[in-house]
């Protein structure tokens, strides 16, 4: 039994070590912290990736749940796209709305994490360890419960966290805003199957659809690091989410696309996290020569996934063409 939710554990455990220890948000001082932490961030990627696959969905379906997941952490649950001093970070100065009480940055930067690494990321390098089990479900209707009563778990304690650190209450009117965004999301996600058509040639080398990862994923994750006029920013984060799909869409959607692909996609993800956490100041007080350690040790830990999802490849998995299945459970050749 152990052995065939292997697959729904390791997501489990993962995607809060890609979302907050990867990252360098937290420090290593702080690894115990992700037993509170899984069912949040484990608890909703693995929610999302058994609701998708459960109904034949494929990646977009994914990325619009994980839109979904980001605007309940950051809208219901931490707060941080309205409150002003969360985490003691000014988060909201720049491009501030007042009608909505929101900054413009704040909430692509922030939502862009979530769907992108918090959930994206993880579900990807799990799904190509997974191998044959890549489309197929992995827990049973039992497990599914168990992971929404977890996840919902998981939700209280973050949110309950975040009060006693940093109160702060939004207004109903940004409460019921969030909420309908956030059905509408779920609703989208699960009823509306994406299509692509078929397109012409053969997809580009794993190592072309790495490369274009870290080059999108510096653009992304670079902003952070220079001062630039809030309008480019927003006009950065808002275009190269868009081009890199865009172009990933089409890629994917030619034959040769295979596991190698997929795992150069999330291997970008993670490298790009990894080099960004020597960057990043983490919440958690520590010394500086212990957040180094950490942030080492959590590259060190992502190179090594990388390469044990990458030994987990066949030879024929490498070289063929998608097999049926997964164009079916993927709407015919929709983007995974």
């Amino acid at each position: 039994m152990t052995r065939r939710i292997a697959p729904a554990l390791g997501l489990f455990f993962l995607a809060p070590l890609v979302a907050e220890f990867l990252l360098g948000n937290l420090p290593i001082t702080f690894l115990p912290a992700v037993v509170a932490l899984a069912p949040m961030y484990g608890g909703g990627a693995l929610l999302i990736r058994e609701l998708v696959r459960r109904r034949g969905l494929g990646r977009p379906s994914i990325l619009v749940l994980a839109v979904a997941y980001g605007v309940l952490e950051e809208g219901l649950t931490t707060q941080s796209l309205f409150n002003p001093s969360y985490a003691d970070q000014h988060l909201l100065v720049h491009g501030f709305v007042p009608a909505l009480g929101m900054s413009i940055p704040w909430t692509l930067y922030v939502i862009g994490l979530h769907v992108f690494w918090s959930i994206s990321a993880p579900i990807l390098i799990m799904e190509t360890i997974a191998r044959d089990r890549r489309t197929t479900p992995w827990l049973g209707r039992t497990g599914l419960i168990v992971t929404g009563v977890l996840f919902a778990a998981g939700i209280a304690i973050t949110t309950a966290i975040n009060m006693s650190l940093w109160p702060y209450t939004a207004t109903a009117g940004q409460f019921i805003g969030t909420g309908v965004v956030l059905a509408l999301l779920v609703a989208a996600g699960l009823l509306i199957p994406v299509r692509f058509k078929v397109n012409p040639g053969r997809a580009p080398r794993a190592r072309t659809v790495l490369a274009a990862t870290l080059v999108a994923g510096a653009l992304f994750q670079g902003l952070t690091l220079i001062d630039l006029p809030t309008w480019l920013v927003v006009a950065v984060w808002i275009a190269v989410p868009v081009v890199f799909l865009t172009v990933l869409a089409r890629w994917s959607a030619r034959a040769g696309w295979t596991d190698r692909h997929r795992l150069a996609v999330g291997a970008g993800a993670l490298l790009t996290y990894a080099w960004h956490s020597f960057t990043e100041t983490p919440t958690g007080a520590a010394a500086a020569s212990i957040d180094l350690i950490g942030n080492a040790v959590f590259t060190a830990g992502a190179l090594w996934l990388i390469w044990f999802a990458a030994r987990r490849l066949r030879p024929a998995e490498i070289y063929a063409m998608p097999d049926r299945r997964s164009m079916a459970d993927d709407t015919r050749r929709a983007v995974r």
